[in-house]
């Protein structure tokens, strides 16, 4: 389906839980999440409607989301159930990788066809820190496990903040070389509850250029990452630049969160409840949303926050 501004929407990404084994300070509040009652919360059989409903309108591509989607103790259910959906052409994940040792092998048995492994930085200390309770050697486990299963494609998450992991640019992309991955490079965005970034946190996409100049580009992949490689490299690197070089105009995508908001762009605040609709309203509503989805969002700085509304766990990643 087309909306207003003729661009083709094809994309969902769907939260199944705002919850999360890792507290990442760019994400969620160190004491986590306030707990909804199971009532508000989309139940399995909802999510499934829902993706069927967005099918139907011509959604091809699904990806899982969280908080950490990999928490939810019926994600393997509801990851064969979404493959199963006539129309949906591939069902994806975003996770922190730390429970993959468990459960990537099953996942992809599910019908997960690519993972991408969020992961900013390759020094234990930090990771221990921007996650406040995690640990790198849990991460690399989880992405050799992502290896092992058969993923068709397996790609690594990295917040770009100023200060913490620009000096580990050429580190981070040099895992290109090493594994068949692509390493994407995100720009830090400004959102709701990050009282320690300040400006410098916030740097542009092209300090990894300006990094690795032997960088050379490649052909888009269709996704909003502008897309390079190194000499004999395995792997991409990818370049995402919400902040300094938006790619509103391509969007693709809507959102759904796990207590059953439908957002029609991420940094809005406006959403749509879908809770207790049949299927038949859902697809109704999510064709009126999606004709209306805005031409772009507001202008993103270190002073000019998102207006989302929520935390990053609370929308889906």
């Amino acid at each position: 389906m087309r909306d207003q501004f003729e661009r083709e929407i094809n994309y969902m990404r769907l939260s199944v839980t705002d919850r999360c084994n890792l507290r990442c300070r760019y994400c969620m509040p160190e004491d986590g999440v306030c707990k909804k009652p199971h009532e508000q919360m989309l139940n399995e059989d909802e999510m499934i409607a829902a993706v069927e409903a967005a099918a139907s309108l011509g959604i091809e591509k699904l990806r899982i989301t969280g908080g950490e989607p990999l928490v939810k103790r019926n994600i393997m259910s509801l990851c064969a159930r979404a493959a199963h959906v006539p129309g949906i052409r591939e069902v994806c994940m975003t996770t922190n990788g730390v429970l993959l040792p468990k459960l990537a092998k099953g996942l992809r048995a599910a019908g997960v066809r690519r993972v991408n492994i969020s992961l900013d930085t390759l020094n234990p200390d930090k990771y221990a820190y921007i996650t406040r309770m995690g640990t790198l050697d849990q991460a690399l486990a989880g992405l050799d496990a992502a290896l092992d299963a058969g993923f068709d494609k397996v790609k690594i998450n990295a917040v770009l903040i100023g200060g913490f992991n620009d000096g580990e640019i050429e580190e981070m992309a040099k895992l290109t070389l090493t594994y068949p991955v692509d390493v994407r490079f995100i720009e830090l965005m400004p959102m709701l509850d990050q009282p320690e970034f300040g400006e410098r946190a916030f740097i542009p996409y092209t300090r990894v250029l300006e990094t690795l100049p032997q960088a050379v580009p490649v052909r888009a992949d269709g996704g909003v990452a502008k897309l390079y490689r190194l000499p004999g490299a395995k792997g991409n690197i990818g370049l995402i630049s919400p902040v300094n070089a938006h790619f509103c105009a391509g969007c693709n995508r809507i959102r759904l969160t796990a207590d059953g908001k439908l957002k029609p762009c991420l940094h809005s605040a406006d959403e749509i409840s879908l809770k207790g609709m049949t299927r038949e309203a859902m697809r109704e509503t999510m064709r009126q949303v999606i004709f209306e989805k805005p031409a772009c969002h507001a202008e993103l700085s270190a002073s000019q926050r998102s207006q989302a509304g929520r935390n990053m766990n609370q929308i889906g990643g």
